[in-house]
């Protein structure tokens, strides 16, 4: 894979990989380094099974006391004997990402370039999504994985839609009265955010005699739309609760 990246980008500066054990990082950066010694392999662990950066900083493979992350290509709690020396030695640096940006990564190689790309395949694209400045272009980031399970997916793509702002909670109180709920979605309707699912509460002990709060799950366009509606909703005189 290191050749390959070489021989179809001959530009490239930087690689990033997932890290789990480390042996496909371990063989690229043995491969890309013999011959591009300036090319930086920068390796990505999930925050919550990054066992590389204290094993390196200790200088051996430790064991962590429990993993957890949705990525199970690089859910390994201790690195590997054989590839952790050539891993401290020859990759320049290992980063971890969140599970959130680990879902917005797979979101955005599924809707924008196409591909199917486990959680784990993915977490070079957190990377580069967390902190893009970081990285000395052109960079090549490797999408090691295409094995999810299809209700996985589903999930994972609803907690990358959230990550991304397109999915909005609220819960907001308003007259209980005929005709209430038909002007709050008419709010809704102006400002083109579309509402998923709809609950009233009318027995909380909080609540006026007259109230009912009502909770709506929307989808939305992204952090400025959900800014945007809760503007619009303001204006409408509604107080907007969460």
């Amino acid at each position: 894979m290191g050749l390959e990246i070489l021989e179809q980008c001959p530009e490239v500066r930087t690689i990033v990989v997932g890290i789990g054990g480390g042996g496909l990082a371990a063989g690229i950066a043995l491969a890309v380094k013999a011959l591009r010694p300036d090319v930086k392999v920068v390796g990505v662990q999930a925050a919550g099974s990054a066992a590389y950066p204290p094993s390196l900083a200790a200088g051996r493979p430790l064991a962590l006391e429990s993993v957890s992350t949705m990525a199970d290509g690089i859910k390994v709690g201790r690195p590997g004997d054989v590839p952790f020396k050539i891993v401290g030695e020859l990759v320049d640096e290992v980063r971890t990402v969140s599970e959130d940006a680990l879902s917005r990564a797979l979101l955005l190689c599924l809707e924008r370039a196409k591909l199917v790309v486990e959680p784990a395949g993915a977490s070079s694209v957190a990377a580069l999504l967390t902190d893009p400045e970081s990285f000395e272009g052109p960079v090549v980031a490797v999408l090691s994985g295409g094995n999810v399970d299809p209700l996985l997916m589903q999930h994972l793509l609803r907690h990358g839609m959230a990550a991304t702002g397109r999915y909005l909670s609220l819960r907001l109180r308003l007259t209980d009265r005929p005709g209430s709920l038909a002007t709050l979605l008419g709010v809704l309707s102006v400002v083109d955010a579309n509402v998923l699912d709809v609950s009233h509460v009318r027995t909380d002990p909080r609540l006026g005699l007259t109230e009912a709060e009502v909770e709506l799950h929307l989808e939305t366009k992204g952090p400025e739309h959900c800014a945007e509606v809760r503007e619009a909703l303001r204006e409408a005189g509604y107080t907007v609760r969460s």
